[in-house]
């Protein structure tokens, strides 16, 4: 009994230590990614523009350890950082901007000046490390009405004063409120209008209808407005007001940079005299607008008040990114190639491929398809495929076999839009043997289909002669048609842009990424391994502990 009672106790001791070590090793990590400990330091003169490229300009909506629908996780910003960097952008400031235009000064071959909204305290915290360790200057944003509340989700003035004392942050402003108006939902039904929190509840239940609050007519179901024009101009008039009284309070004065949140109309609402007020209201606080999304660069055609920026998307692959930027641009760009050794079996034919762990990430042109071969494919004739494909809903991941090198004969598996499509195509001539909508499966709400939405579907094709098997998450789809294109030919996959490719927030993003994970191939009969892109003995072990550990940090970072 004594036995047992000391084992007991020194399984206790032992259990007891490892959790100290491992809940101050958490704590130092946490200390030593939170705290900023150098300084700025701004770019050098010495590769300015010879002609006028302008800048390009991003904005985040917030940067957090695990990341949601709308921030992005701390890991893939760095990511989207070290390719911008490595394709040699440096960061401007406010400053650089009001010089640029009001004074012809010469930007850095490649400027960017990089913004964060709605002044979310994770994304100081989180952004901060990364912005330091490429040494980036960023402006971020806030709301004045938040600057009052004490939420702990968002920065107080207090955090503002110093985070622009570490020198890596400017401050701007997303106005005085976040609210919405003129709301119906996706059953066309009249909601009115909403604050930010209001808004976030009924988000799912919502379409494309509604108005920030200063872009236009507080207006009833039928498009009447319910307020006279002195009233709405008293109404903006005054959010402005309450503007300019919180940051005063708050930091001591208004900040240079604004930015008019949904309107991209070209003016300063949806509605003229609506706009006429905003832009008087602008251009007396402020020195500068950004007025515009969806677009990346700004020159000196543009105008000072109304700028235009770029808002990546928290599943935007750094590919995605300079995807968008390249066609802003029209400059050259390096696209990330991720594992050189896999990247060297696959011919990129279109778009662009990062090889990443056990993925295949393939970005597609814009309004157009990326794709890769599979290198010494082309006898490829009795196979079995398993990969899990696992890119957005909205958009297109599919896989050619037995295609030959014009792509005149193949046999196609794609899911497009939620849909499985069995496409041979023989002479040039396609023809869908089978059309299913994946629905049927039940594993994503397809009643709220969005933008980001993501979907895992593992999927197994076998060919064999003129038949060929299709199971999505293990439910049969095979046609009951036989095959005529028996020829041997090559494996490729592609990712596939579409028109459905629309955001409120973002106006439209016309690039896809096509996510295709754990990519086996082998003969017909399974017994012969012909590709395989999954992790196999140490290399496995290592990825299974750093995602366990990375697991246990988040858990911290979400709980303490």
């Amino acid at each position: 009994m004594k036995k047992n009672i000391k084992k007991k106790d020194i399984r206790k001791i032992i259990r007891g230590t490892l959790q100290g070590i491992i809940v101050l090793l958490l704590v130092f990590l946490l200390l030593r990614a939170f705290l900023s400990t150098n300084v700025y330091t701004p770019y050098e003169d010495t590769n300015m523009q010879t002609k006028d490229s302008g800048f390009v300009a991003l904005s985040y909506f917030g940067v957090s350890r695990i990341g949601d629908d709308v921030t992005i996780t701390t890991k893939r910003f760095e990511e989207h950082i070290k390719a911008l960097k490595e394709n040699g952008y440096v960061t401007i400031t406010q400053q650089d901007i009001l010089d640029y235009y009001l004074k012809g000064k010469k930007l850095p071959e490649k400027s960017l000046f990089l913004m964060f909204e709605d002044g979310y305290a994770g994304t100081a915290i989180f952004a901060g490390k990364v912005m330091e360790k490429y040494n980036l200057k960023a402006t971020m944003l806030t709301y004045g009405d938040k600057l009052a509340i004490k939420d702990p989700k968002f920065l107080t003035p207090k955090d503002l004063k110093q985070l622009e004392k570490e020198t890596y942050w400017e401050i701007g402003t997303n106005g005085y409120r976040l609210s919405y108006i003129n709301v119906f939902d996706k059953e066309d039904k009249y909601l009115g209008e909403l604050s930010s929190y209001e808004f976030i509840k009924v988000r799912k239940e919502l379409n494309r209808k509604y108005n920030q609050y200063l872009m236009d007519y507080i207006r009833d179901e039928y498009g009447v407005p319910k307020e006279t024009y002195q009233q709405m101009k008293n109404r903006i008039k005054t959010d402005y007001q309450l503007l300019e009284r919180s940051y005063d309070k708050g930091i001591n004065y208004v900040p240079k940079l604004h930015v008019l949140m949904h309107a991209n109309t070209e003016r300063y609402g949806n509605n003229q005299r609506v706009s006429d007020v905003n832009e008087e209201m602008i251009k007396e606080m402020f020195s500068m607008n950004f007025n515009r999304e969806g677009f990346s660069v700004n020159n000196q055609e543009c105008n000072l008040y109304d700028l235009t920026r770029m808002q990546p998307q928290a599943y935007w692959s750094p590919n995605h990114l300079l995807m968008r930027i390249w066609d802003d641009t029209k400059q050259d760009v390096n696209f990330e190639v991720g594992d050189k050794k896999e990247s060297k079996q696959f011919e990129t034919i279109k778009g662009a491929t990062q090889f990443a762990e056990e993925s295949i990430v393939i970005t597609s042109l814009p309004s157009d398809a990326g794709l890769i071969r599979l290198k010494d494919s082309e006898n490829y004739q009795d196979i079995q495929l398993d990969v899990t494909i696992s890119g957005n809903v909205l958009g297109g991941q599919g896989i050619y076999l037995r295609a030959n090198e014009a792509l005149l004969n193949y046999v196609k598996v794609q899911i497009n839009n939620n849909e499985l499509r069995i496409i041979e195509c023989v002479e040039g001539t396609e023809s869908i043997m089978k059309s299913v909508d994946l629905v049927c499966l039940e594993d994503i709400d397809t009643s709220n289909i969005q933008l980001f939405t993501t979907a895992k579907r593992l999927l197994m094709i076998k060919l064999n002669g003129n038949s060929i098997t299709v199971l999505v998450n293990g439910k049969d789809f095979s046609p009951a048609d036989t095959l005529h294109q028996v020829k041997p030919g090559s494996l490729l996959l592609e990712s596939m842009c579409n028109e459905e490719a629309y955001s409120q927030r973002n106006l439209y993003d016309d690039v896809y990424d096509g996510v295709f994970e754990q990519l086996v191939v082998s003969t017909s009969d399974s017994k012969k391994i012909i590709y395989d892109n999954q992790l196999h003995g140490l290399d496995k072990v290592q990825n299974r502990i750093e995602k366990t550990w990375s697991n246990i940090v988040n858990w911290f970072v979400e709980n303490l």
